[in-house]
């Protein structure tokens, strides 16, 4: 049985024993946060779980290393959408201990992008279109800094209300411990 065949046959089972109940939720964020954070694995279960939040309590966007590294890319517009559409009112960016994106290196990358069969005609095309791989795929050297810089590119976003305090934090991997790097009350503006 594949992932896909595994997946659908458990999903059977969660749907007809009705699972799912446990997890009913609307769509507003009950604690009406938004928070932006990383897609490593250990960190699936462990953050909700180190920061009390269950189900419905806040909406969470997970992407490598909690960046945003484009002030109008996707990440971005779903922090938008989570405060004018469905009543996000605080931001949070949580980084993690031992984070990939802190030893990323756009050269290895690269390197594997080629070994897995993508083409050296592609990246000069990518290269010659604009697109700085080096710098793209670029990760951070602190990951403390990295979310700094993450707080920091929301709170000076034109589109973000002045009001909204804009938080950051690191979580240790291993023992869900907190580190606050980032309080943003105090530094938002009232309309």
């Amino acid at each position: 049985m594949n992932n896909i065949q595994e997946i659908l046959a458990y999903n059977k089972t969660f749907v007809e024993t009705k699972e799912y109940e446990k997890y009913t939720a609307g769509k507003f964020p009950t604690k009406k946060m938004v928070i932006i954070t990383c897609m490593d694995t250990r960190l699936v279960e462990m953050l909700p779980k180190a920061m009390n939040l269950k189900n419905g309590d806040v909406k969470i966007i997970k992407n490598a290393g909690a960046i945003i590294s484009q002030p109008f890319g996707s990440v971005m517009r779903s922090v938008l959408v989570a405060i004018y559409e469905l009543g996000a009112d605080e931001v949070l960016v949580v980084g993690h201990t031992e984070c990939g994106m802190a030893s990323l290196h756009a050269e290895t990358m690269i390197g594997h992008m080629v070994e897995r069969g993508v083409s050296e005609e592609v990246m000069s095309t990518l290269e010659n279109s604009g697109i700085r791989l080096q710098k793209w795929l670029r990760g951070f050297d602190s990951v403390e800094e990295g979310v700094k810089h993450t707080v920091d590119v929301i709170k000076k976003h034109p589109l973000l209300p002045p009001n909204v305090p804009v938080h950051g934090m690191v979580i240790d991997s291993y023992t869900g411990e907190l580190d606050l790097v980032a309080e943003g009350y105090g530094q938002q503006t009232s309309l």
